[in-house]
């Protein structure tokens, strides 16, 4: 086609129009012209992140490969991981044994230090018209029981917090595969055009593993995990480097040209840089926004537990109430991590009562005022939350008074985004150690979160090193039970 061609599109017309002539006016060119201005029109504002689900990168699924129960996920990572014997699976025969040796073969444990059977230091209380029984050591989110999906026979492949970490978080056991928040933002893209599909929100405590559980492994860099921190300057390199808006504009107006015009011009990374940078520059507008809570009631403050007399209830209070707000404003995958509460994160070895205490007290008011203030505005609908560490601990003591690591069977939960509200799903044996009913892998995990999000595990794929990768590797199955 010469320069002088109409576009194939257009060309039936002008055959119809112009007869056997070479050529065509320019009212016939305004008139087949004025036919395409809405077409092109819709496909600039396709174009853009908020409309359609468009990829914050190179890619989202052209359609949903079955219909989404939820939009969003926001996962409260419960670093060092929580007792499950002390917290939503209670184990009387614990009470009934308490200082006895454990009537049962166990395998070796991380530290290899087994002291006799150790009863819970907490009540359990049953909650709600489910009678979800809910430990004291969380009353506010025993409140929220009729909305939880709560897993009791999830289990892990890892007994060490790193390789665990990496696990939850990516679905293998070494570092550099990308991150659930990864994929799901690769699979749907973003519904915001100014912050990030993937947000990490730092509540003072980076997960043995490091900042590769929130990165994007062999996907575009634009699919890692944003971290935002706390204080006047939440998110690094953020903030404006030049004298006026319009300056920097021009800048990054000349280095798309210089890309376009260069050998790099389809490098995947470089590409993926410039949208990091374009994003970037958005953002300097959005944030300020996004953390200014002024706006917020004083009635949905005191629900998080700003107003806490403990300093790491406000700290987790504020990162809770911003999962809301970022899930407002289209954010696609939100991940929250534990405030320096006292004690090693959950990991307690020895002083297992005053460590589970201060990390409990920490996050429970929160984690309430979230479901809570999700249902009320009826977000809860369509987002789905998960509580979940990387694995649980054991029911005999560590020493005379710690818990130590236990992969073989734990709790997590789910509430909102198409869950069994007020459920719980299967089992672990008398004294809580391994998981005896509906065994549930971290592959199935994945791939039942991806479901509700809409998305078949098996097809979420991308190729690299000669093979289809995917999250959940060869593996995993969609657990139809937790579903609502």
């Amino acid at each position: 086609m010469s320069h002088s061609d109409p576009p194939p599109s257009m060309q039936p017309f002008f055959r119809e129009r112009a007869g056997n002539r070479q050529g065509f006016n320019r009212r016939e060119l305004l008139m087949g012209g004025a036919q395409g201005f809405g077409a092109l029109a819709l496909s600039g504002l396709l174009a853009e992140n908020s409309f359609g689900a468009r990829p914050i990168g190179e890619r989202a699924l052209s359609q949903l490969h079955h219909p989404a129960k939820a939009k969003s996920v926001i996962f409260l990572y419960m670093d060092g991981g929580p007792s499950q014997v002390d917290t939503f699976d209670p184990k009387p025969r614990l009470d009934r044994e308490n200082g006895q040796p454990i009537g049962m073969k166990i395998p070796k444990t991380q530290f290899d230090n087994v002291g006799n059977v150790l009863a819970s230091p907490w009540k359990f209380q049953r909650y709600g018209e489910s009678g979800l029984p809910v430990s004291d050591l969380f009353p506010h989110v025993g409140s929220c029981a009729d909305d939880l999906c709560v897993v009791r026979s999830m289990t892990s492949k890892f007994p060490e917090h790193t390789f665990a970490n990496y696990f939850l978080h990516t679905g293998h056991g070494l570092q550099g595969r990308p991150s659930m928040g990864s994929w799901v933002t690769y699979g749907l893209g973003s519904e915001s055009q100014d912050l990030p599909g993937y947000v990490v929100l730092n509540g003072g405590l980076t997960p043995p593993g490091g900042i590769d559980n929130f990165g994007s492994g062999f996907l575009p860099a634009a699919y890692q995990g944003s971290t935002f921190r706390t204080g006047a300057n939440p998110v690094a390199n953020a903030q404006a480097l030049e004298a006026s808006a319009s300056l920097q504009r021009s800048k990054l107006d000349l280095l798309k040209r210089l890309e376009a015009g260069s050998d790099l011009n389809h490098d995947r990374q470089v590409e993926a840089a410039i949208r990091n940078y374009e994003l970037a520059f958005r953002m300097q507008t959005a944030i300020p926004g996004l953390m200014d809570l002024d706006g917020e009631s004083a009635a949905t403050k005191k629900l998080y537990g700003f107003d806490a007399p403990f300093h790491h209830t406000q700290t987790y209070a504020r990162q809770c109430l911003l999962a809301r707000r970022l899930v407002e404003r289209g954010v696609r995958f939100i991940e929250l991590t534990c405030p320096p509460a006292g004690g090693d994160r959950w990991d307690q070895h020895d002083s297992l009562k005053t460590g589970h205490e201060n990390n409990a007290r920490a996050v429970d008011q929160p984690i309430a005022g979230l479901l809570k203030d999700l249902k009320s505005r009826g977000l809860l609908e369509s987002t789905l939350v998960l509580w979940a560490g990387e694995f649980g601990r054991t029911p005999m003591a560590q020493g005379t008074d710690g818990r130590d690591h236990n992969p073989h069977g734990y709790t997590i939960w789910m509430a909102g985004g198409g869950v069994k509200a007020g459920s719980v799903y299967g089992a672990t044996d008398e004294y809580g150690y391994y998981a005896v009913e509906g065994r549930m892998t971290m592959y199935d995990l994945h791939a039942t979160l991806l479901h509700l999000l809409g998305i078949d595990h098996e097809r979420l794929t991308v190729r690299f090193s000669g093979r289809d990768m995917r999250l959940t590797d060869v593996h995993g199955e969609v657990v139809r039970e937790l579903l609502s």
